[in-house]
Parts: C-alpha cells; sequence; structure tokens
C-alpha cells in the first residue's frame, strides 16, 4: 500500500523553550492534561465547574505518574551504574 503524504495533517504544533536543562514535571504535567481535557468556553457554569475539577483530578494523577518515573529512571540508571563499578558516576545520579 503506498500512502498519501499530501493527506496527512501536521495538527497542532507546540513550541516551548527553557534555559539550562528540560522543562520541570509540572510543564510536562500541565501539557498532558491539556490534551486529555477541553473545556468549551460555551460550557454551561456547572458542567464548568465538573470538568475544572475533573482536569485538576488529572493533572494531579499525571503529575504523580511522572514523578514517580523519574524516580524510576534514576533508580534503573543508578543501579546499572553501580553494577558497572562506576559508583561516582551513581552517586551523582542518586543525588540529582
Amino acid at each position: 500500500m503506498i500512502s498519501n503524504f499530501s493527506d496527512a495533517a501536521l495538527g497542532q504544533v507546540m513550541v516551548a523553550t527553557t534555559d539550562h536543562g528540560g522543562h520541570p514535571p509540572e510543564f510536562w504535567a500541565t501539557h498532558t492534561t491539556n490534551k486529555i481535557v477541553s473545556i468549551s468556553e460555551n460550557a454551561p457554569p456547572h458542567i464548568r465547574l465538573q470538568a475544572e475539577a475533573l482536569r485538576d483530578h488529572i493533572y494531579e494523577v499525571v503529575l504523580a505518574g511522572i514523578q514517580n518515573a523519574i524516580v524510576s529512571a534514576k533508580t534503573t540508571q543508578t543501579a546499572e551504574l553501580t553494577k558497572q563499578g562506576h559508583l561516582d558516576m551513581a552517586k551523582i545520579i542518586k543525588e540529582l
């Protein structure tokens, strides 16, 4: 099957820059939450309140998941460096 790329849509593109490092977990939690939950400006007030409460809860869940993933990745990196005998590097990663 041959795809016709002229029919492909790029969609919305987001650009966000930082100085001297990556984005914090809160940035990614907000970005992810906004992709999951969209609230219409025309929503009735009672629906808007419920949707905002849901969005806030999803943000907290996503943020906790991202923070746990960071800790888990550091643990894996530290374990691998320790296994390879790079104790000084493992200590640095652990302290970050």
